[in-house]
């Protein structure tokens, strides 16, 4: 097997990184456009990292520090590559990124229903914080 490449996305992925959330990814979000990945990359070009093997996107994860907290989102493996260390070593370097930034903690929206990505967010060292509730409004504009 060849080495696993890690990289920041540039514009040229976008297309490729949307299309692989729809079949890597559990859920979708409302960012989950052209639009909104382009702000992402545009306001911080190093947040959204891919992994790649043999030149195919097999992982990704947003790492955002937006200078106060390190967020992960989008923590996806392809079906066809789980279970080889590929979401760890997309976790390693979302760690060592917001370590270099200056990040204290990252955390994780993990959707609950979600068994698999529980057990493998447990396994990188994160822990659930139970007296925390998520408070969301789709803001309109």
């Amino acid at each position: 097997m060849t080495e696993l490449r890690i990289r920041p996305a540039g514009p040229e992925d976008l297309d490729a990184a949307l299309a692989f959330w729809k079949t890597a990814a559990e859920g979708t979000s409302i960012s989950d456009d052209r639009a909104g990945v382009e702000r992402l990359v545009a306001r911080d070009p190093e947040a959204l990292l891919l992994a790649e093997r043999d030149g195919e996107l097999v992982g990704t994860v947003i790492a955002g520090f937006d200078g106060w907290r390190c967020h992960l989102y989008r923590l996806a493996v392809h079906p066809d590559h789980r279970r080889r260390g590929i979401g760890s070593a997309l976790l390693t370097a979302a760690d060592e990124r917001f370590v270099r930034l200056g990040g204290r903690r990252g955390d994780a929206m993990v959707l609950v229903r979600n068994e698999r990505a529980q057990h493998a967010w447990r396994a990188a060292g994160y822990e659930p914080q139970e007296q925390w509730r998520r408070w969301v409004k789709h803001l309109t504009g």
